[in-house]
C-alpha cells in the first residue's frame, strides 16, 4: 500500500513530503535538546552548585515545536491514539468502509475546528503585537509555541482530510493499525 503523500496529487503531496522531513528534524533535535539540557542541569546543579539560568523558557518552546511536529508525524501515518474496536469486531466489507467513513469525517471535523480556534488564538496574538505577552526571563514570546500548536492542528487536519478523499476515492493507503479482514492471519497462521 502507498503513503498517503504518494496518492495526492503532486502538487499537495511534494509540499507534504518536505514538510514530513523537517518535522523529523523538528522531533530529533528537539529530543536530543531536551535531553541534553536536562544532563546539563544535573551536572551544573549538582556537580557545581550553579543554576542554568531560564532553561525552563527556551526549553518549553522546543518542546513546543517537538511536541506537534510529533503529533502530525503521528496522524501522517495513522498512528495516533485511537480507541475504535469497531474494525476490529466488523468482518462485513460495507459496513467497514462505512464506519471508516464516519470515523475519518468525524476526526477531519474535530481536527478543523480544533485548526480554526488555534487560527484565532494566532490571530489574537498578532492583533497584539507591540504588547506581545513574553516569558519573564528571556522575553521569548507566546507568539512561539502558539504557532507550534497552530502548525500542528494544520498538518493533523491535512492528513486528515488526505485520509478522507483517499478513503473516497476507494484508494488503498497504509493507516496505521487499521487492518482489513483479508491481511489478519488465519487462525492456523496464528496458532503457528
Amino acid at each position: 500500500m502507498a503513503r498517503i503523500s504518494d496518492v495526492l496529487p503532486r502538487v499537495l503531496g511534494v509540499p507534504l513530503l518536505g514538510s514530513l522531513r523537517l518535522m523529523r528534524w523538528i522531533v530529533i533535535l528537539s529530543g536530543a535538546l531536551m535531553s541534553v539540557t536536562f544532563f546539563l542541569v544535573v551536572v551544573i546543579r549538582y556537580g557545581f552548585n550553579g543554576d542554568l539560568f531560564a532553561y525552563e523558557e527556551w526549553l518549553l518552546a522546543v518542546c513546543f515545536w517537538g511536541f506537534f511536529a510529533g503529533s502530525a508525524l503521528a496522524s501522517e501515518g495513522g498512528h495516533h491514539i485511537n480507541a475504535d474496536i469497531l474494525s476490529i469486531v466488523i468482518k462485513n466489507p460495507r459496513l467497514r468502509w462505512w464506519r471508516r467513513l464516519v470515523v475519518l469525517t468525524i476526526e477531519f471535523l474535530v481536527t478543523a475546528a480544533i485548526l480554526y480556534w488555534g487560527y484565532l488564538m494566532l490571530a489574537e496574538e498578532i492583533g497584539k503585537y507591540p504588547i506581545w505577552k513574553v516569558t519573564p526571563a528571556l522575553k521569548i514570546p507566546y507568539f512561539t509555541w502558539r504557532l507550534a500548536i497552530f502548525l500542528g492542528f494544520f498538518f493533523m487536519t491535512a492528513f486528515s482530510a488526505a485520509y478522507l478523499y483517499a478513503h473516497i476515492r476507494g484508494i488503498k493507503v497504509d493507516y496505521g493499525d487499521d487492518i482489513e479482514p483479508s491481511d489478519q492471519p488465519s487462525k492456523k497462521e496464528a496458532a503457528q
